[in-house]
C-alpha cells in the first residue's frame, strides 16, 4: 500500500513471482503439502479432468465468481489441495499474499445407484480412468442431475477470506485445481463421491457375466431338438 492509503498496482508476473516465493515459505513449514503447478495453458488434459472443468460452467451464475478462480489456478496460486472422500480442502495464495483456507464438502452418491446403472459395461479400472465407456453411460457420468458430478444441491463451501460471495474466487480457484488434480489421478472423483471403484467395477463384470451365461444358455435352449421331433425327424 502506498503512504496515500492506496493499493499500488501490481502486474500479474509481479504477483505471480510473489506467489512464488510465498509457496517456496509455505512448503518448508508444509513439506506436505500438494500445490498445483499447471506446465501448460490448460487446466486440465485427461478426459475426467476436463469433465469437471466443463462442469463448473452449472455453478457460472453462484454469485459469478466461478470464472475468476481460472487466473488463480493458472498462476500457481492453489499452494494445496487434498481430495478425500466428501471433502475438498485447499490453500489459496491471495491477492495480497494472505493465505486462505478453503474447504467443501460434497454429499456422497449411493453407490447401488451407480451398479444399476452402469450394467456391467465397464470391465477394468483401466477403462473407466481413461473414460472408455459406451456413450449411453455418458448420462450417468456426465450430466448435471444425478450424474457423478455434484450439483449444487449437494455441495457446501467455506472460504475464511473477507469476501461477502458464498463463492469467492478462492473456492473457485480450488475447484478448478481438483480438474487439474484429476490429470494425476482420475479415480479421485469417485473416491470424492463415496464410490468403490474396485467393488463397482467387480459388481459391473459380475453382472455382464451372468448376463452372457444367460443368453447363452437362451441360445442352446433354442437349438436342443425335443425327443419326439428327433423321432420324426429320423421316422423312428
Amino acid at each position: 500500500m502506498s503512504r496515500y492509503g492506496f493499493y499500488e498496482y501490481e502486474s500479474m508476473a509481479e504477483k505471480k513471482e510473489k506467489a512464488e516465493r510465498k509457496l517456496t515459505t509455505y512448503q518448508r513449514k508444509h513439506p506436505d503439502a500438494q500445490p498445483i503447478l499447471l506446465t501448460g495453458t490448460k487446466i486440465a488434459n485427461s478426459f475426467w479432468g476436463k469433465a469437471w472443468c466443463d462442469h463448473l460452467k452449472h455453478y457460472a451464475d453462484y454469485d459469478n465468481r466461478i470464472n475468476r478462480g481460472r487466473s488463480y489456478i493458472k498462476n500457481g496460486f492453489v499452494f494445496d489441495l487434498t481430495i478425500e472422500k466428501g471433502i475438498i480442502q485447499g490453500v489459496v495464495c491471495g491477492s495480497s499474499s494472505k493465505l486462505y483456507q478453503v474447504d467443501i464438502a460434497i454429499d456422497p452418491i449411493t453407490e447401488q445407484r451407480f451398479v444399476h446403472q452402469i450394467g456391467g459395461h465397464i470391465e477394468s479400472l483401466e477403462a473407466l480412468a481413461n473414460g472408455q465407456f459406451p456413450k449411453t453411460l455418458a448420462e450417468t457420468f456426465l450430466t448435471n442431475e444425478n450424474g457423478l458430478f455434484p450439483n449444487l444441491n449437494e455441495i457446501n463451501l467455506s472460504c475464511n477470506c473477507p469476501d461477502w460471495a458464498h463463492m469467492c474466487k478462492h473456492i473457485s480457484a480450488v475447484l478448478y485445481a481438483v480438474g487439474a488434480k484429476l490429470d494425476l489421478d482420475p479415480l479421485l472423483l469417485f473416491e470424492l463421491r463415496g464410490i468403490d471403484t474396485t467393488a463397482l467395477i467387480k459388481k459391473s463384470v459380475e453382472e455382464k457375466m451372468t448376463t452372457l451365461l444367460e443368453n447363452a444358455h437362451t441360445a442352446t435352449s433354442s437349438r436342443i431338438i425335443e425327443d419326439d421331433a428327433i423321432i420324426d425327424l429320423f421316422d423312428l
